[in-house]
């Protein structure tokens, strides 16, 4: 293992808050995936340019963007510019590395992340190796810390048994802090496992009201008879 700064780390809610951490410009890692707020994220990371960066966050101890993919694809075609290769979605979330192992293969990096606070930018801007970086970032406040309603017990009740069954298939999947009690992270998780485009998925990720977005998952798994 090269790096587990997850055991002295920060808890990703505060990771952004940290006296002095620099956000702008913030590197992205644009994927074809949405990181929630509290979410584990597993990374195959094999382009130089974003090997690159979790060295720098290792070094630095700082976050990453993870950003999803309105248009274009993961990895860049040699000789393009990745700004004209992609166009991304507004909103994001921060990362923050749990662990990097080096794979079997040379030169590939496992990465696993948490996601922390949600952001915004107002404009992208290209490094001289590709990277791209979001600048006139801001923050997106962190959900409000409302316990559940008796009208959701079904829907946690749920959780609670979709996260223990998939813990026993592959552990490590979600967050080992489990806040059942928080409407937000309960929304959060449920997002994460709903088969919903990933249009709609963004959608509920860079919504700022938990309630909002916890009513629109408990109507949608009261349609799918799922509760």
């Amino acid at each position: 293992m090269i790096a587990t700064p997850h055991a002295s780390a920060p808890h990703p809610a505060s990771a952004a808050a940290t006296p002095g951490l620099q956000l702008d410009p913030l590197p992205l890692f644009p994927l074809s995936t949405v990181l929630f707020p509290d979410g584990v994220l597993p990374l195959k990371v094999f382009e130089a340019r974003y090997i690159d960066l979790m060295g720098q966050c290792l070094r630095e101890t700082r976050p990453f963007g993870v950003i999803c993919l309105k248009q274009g694809a993961e990895v860049r075609r040699p000789g393009h510019s990745a700004l004209s290769q992609v166009q991304l979605e507004p909103v994001g979330t921060l990362a923050t590395l749990m662990s990097v192992d080096a794979d079997d293969k040379p030169g590939i990096l496992r990465v696993r992340c948490q996601g922390a606070a949600r952001f915004r930018y107002a404009r992208l801007t290209e490094g001289p190796n590709g990277l791209l970086r979001a600048e006139g970032v801001s923050l997106l406040p962190p959900d409000a810390n409302l316990p559940p309603q008796e009208r959701f017990k079904d829907a946690i009740f749920a959780l609670a048994h979709a996260v223990a069954a998939l813990e026993l298939r592959s552990p490590g999947h979600f967050p080992s802090e489990r806040r059942f009690t928080e409407l937000g992270w309960v929304a959060n998780r449920w997002s994460e496992l709903l088969t919903i485009p990933l249009a709609a998925r963004q959608q509920l990720m860079a919504l700022e009201d938990p309630l909002a977005r916890m009513n629109i998952i408990d109507t949608f798994l009261r349609q799918k008879k799922v509760i």
